[in-house]
């Protein structure tokens, strides 16, 4: 009995050893490419015959000697539910609930990822959110030194008020648009990662790095991780009960015997607290004469990734969210100040990548009025709550993202591909330059991947934000702006055939890098599908397109194409946002009036005007043209 026991286990082993493996993203409820052929593929047992039969199809492969094998099944139309079974003579596998509609592939970084349940109206779309037939599927962050054949996880998901708030919420209002107009199952692929650099979405090839060297340095990186996740575990093992109580941690008689010294500025990551995100309160004190705390201070507490409330003395006296890159300057009244001793305390929230208090030592400091700013130092450091990973460093390394997270899925059959990301590469003017080699290089390189080289690529331009890495003049026109010049960039890359760009001017938020209104971002991609991609002549998918310009005196004459005719103020009033600069190159603030198709342009403080631009800020300040359907006009330059 004990022998027959052991052969039916050895039966067993042989049997799960040679059972097929698919990739992740083929399961249950999956959404397949209509009137494409459709690709299969996965692993077995070396030399097995692998048959796969689905909605009347069928084809046998043999698997290679590494056991891979990959098969092609003739196109379908749109339909299901039908079950593509796969059967090896091993351990045969159905997939049930499949559907054949419409398939796009969603990338970039947060703004594509932000979910769903953390926008404007959110309540309401979840609630109205029940449609079987749109079906999204979440990559998990993932990282990898070499190009992966399987993806770390993932499932297909119908949208419900139970799911949909997890949804990536500009895929999923193009889902909701697209399913309108085509009336079949539409899956989104979501493949994103808040605060990723393009240079981690490309492959290695294209940007002409060594394989091997990334391979060498993705093993030195999970090394080193394994190291400081040690030390950082260690650092919070002081606090055993994490999340604390810190209700009480504002008020300025904290008992902080158990908090630990910090160095301001600097971020966490880099003092022994690696690979944690969550949320850490910062202590530091100043003194005051009498006649400095009657008069009140300016208070510098650096720039804080993400988020921070800061009080004095227990009395709160400035807030700012998600700004990670600016200097925070709260006035601090009197009322809030002591003769003496003075207690801040700072609550940072860091929900990804870097964490804690940054910036130059110069932005931190407390300044009397009428005095110099004077060093503000000391400073002391508390865990509220944590989470520990060390993940969020890896989307600003090269390929890393696209090894573990875009190669996996190979041809899998996609419509298209929606694309929205660029924040984290418009830092500094050399890196939004860049960008314009960079973007059409990863097009046309997942182009080769999926050998579509026409396949449909929309993307949405940088909406505005105060990013602080602009530089302006006295009246506040910008001298320097990386997030303009990125936006030109993304605009440059429109020479490609079989792409579009959304243009989002007048929906951000320029105090949140993360604008919470996410319906206008995925109902205008869905108009740059319907008219690029499905072929709808009627639809308006873009406003005003700048096509030339011409000096005429003290004048510029900007001309516009007639797609979007006629030209028209954005809200009414005034049309704003246009500047014109002389030989000298400072531009000046320019009047502007729509004359048909044109925009003329001239300003009392340019009487020989050489060059115009419109929207040239970080912010893309005031910007307010718009063609007839409302959409508002592209950023530009007439000139570098």
């Amino acid at each position: 009995m004990k022998s027959l026991f052991a052969v039916m286990g050895l039966a067993a082993l042989a049997s799960s050893a040679q059972a097929v493996e698919l990739p992740r993203v083929f399961a249950d409820g999956m959404v397949l490419q209509r009137d494409q052929p459709v690709p299969v593929w996965g692993k077995a047992a070396p030399g097995a015959q692998v048959r796969i039969d689905f909605a009347g199809r069928q084809v046998t492969v043999k698997a290679a000697a590494d056991g891979n094998w990959r098969a092609q099944l003739a196109a379908l139309p749109a339909g299901g539910p039908y079950v593509l079974s796969i059967d090896d003579k091993a351990a045969p596998k159905q997939l049930r609930d499949v559907y054949v509609g419409e398939v796009w592939l969603a990338s970039g970084q947060s703004n594509m990822e932000w979910p769903l349940a953390q926008t404007d109206g959110a309540e309401a779309a979840i609630a109205a959110a029940d449609d079987p037939l749109i079906r999204h599927f979440k990559i998990p962050k993932s990282w990898a030194g070499a190009p992966q054949w399987q993806l770390t996880g993932g499932d297909w998901r119908q949208a419900t008020p139970r799911t949909a708030g997890d949804f990536s919420a500009v895929a999923y209002y193009f889902a909701q648009q697209l399913r309108a107009r085509t009336g079949v199952a539409v899956g989104i692929i979501d493949s994103t990662w808040g605060g990723s650099t393009i240079e981690a979405w490309s492959d290695a090839a294209t940007q002409g790095l060594d394989s091997a060297a990334l391979a060498a340095q993705a093993a030195a990186l999970r090394e080193a991780d394994t190291k400081a996740l040690q030390v950082t575990h260690a650092n919070l093992a002081r606090w055993p009960q994490l999340p604390a109580d810190a209700s009480h941690w504002h008020e300025a008689d904290v008992d902080a015997a158990q908090w630990t010294t910090i160095t301001v500025p600097g971020l966490w990551e880099s003092q022994g607290w690696n690979g944690m995100d969550g949320v850490a309160w910062y202590r530091a004190s100043f003194r005051l004469s009498a006649d400095e705390a009657a008069k009140g201070v300016t208070l510098g507490v650096g720039r804080i990734d993400d988020s921070d409330t800061t009080w004095v003395n227990g009395q709160q006296v400035g807030e700012t969210k998600l700004q990670y890159n600016l200097a925070r300057r709260y006035s601090v009244p009197a009322s809030a100040l002591h003769v003496g001793l003075n207690h801040v305390a700072v609550r940072v929230q860091d929900f990804g990548g870097g964490g804690g208090i940054h910036g130059e030592a110069s932005e931190v400091f407390v300044q009397p009025q009428g005095a110099a700013a004077r060093a503000l130092d000391g400073w002391s450091f508390r865990v509220e709550s944590a989470q520990v990973a060390l993940v969020d460093d890896k989307n600003q390394h090269p390929t890393l993202l696209y090894n573990a997270m875009i190669h996996p899925l190979q041809d899998y059959g996609v419509r298209g591909v929606l694309w929205y990301q660029g924040e984290s590469n418009a830092n500094t003017l050399p890196q939004a330059q860049k960008y314009r080699q960079q973007f059409p290089a990863l097009i046309t390189q997942w182009r080769a991947q999926w050998k579509a080289p026409a396949l449909p690529f929309l993307w949405v331009q940088l909406a505005p934000f105060s990013s602080g890495a602009d530089k302006r003049d006295a009246d506040d026109v910008a001298l320097e702006s990386p997030w303009a010049l990125l936006r030109e960039s993304q605009s440059e890359t429109l020479s490609l055939p079989a792409t579009g760009q959304v243009v989002v001017t007048d929906v951000g938020d320029v105090h949140d890098i993360h604008p919470r209104n996410k319906r206008t971002v995925g109902d205008r991609l869905a108009l740059a599908a319907g008219k690029l991609v499905y072929g709808d002549s009627t639809v308006v998918a873009s406003g005003p397109s700048h096509v030339g310009h011409d000096v005429q005196g003290s004048s510029v004459v900007l001309r516009f194409d007639a797609g979007a005719a006629p030209l028209q103020v954005g809200g009414g009033g005034e049309l704003k946002g246009f500047e014109v600069a002389g030989s000298d190159g400072h531009f000046h603030r320019a009047q502007a009036r729509i004359d048909g198709n044109r925009v003329i342009l001239q300003s009392s403080a340019v009487q020989a005007p050489v060059a115009a631009r419109y929207g040239w800020s970080d912010t893309a300040q005031d910007a307010n043209l718009t063609g007839a359907t409302g959409l508002p006009a592209s950023p530009f330059r007439t000139g570098p």
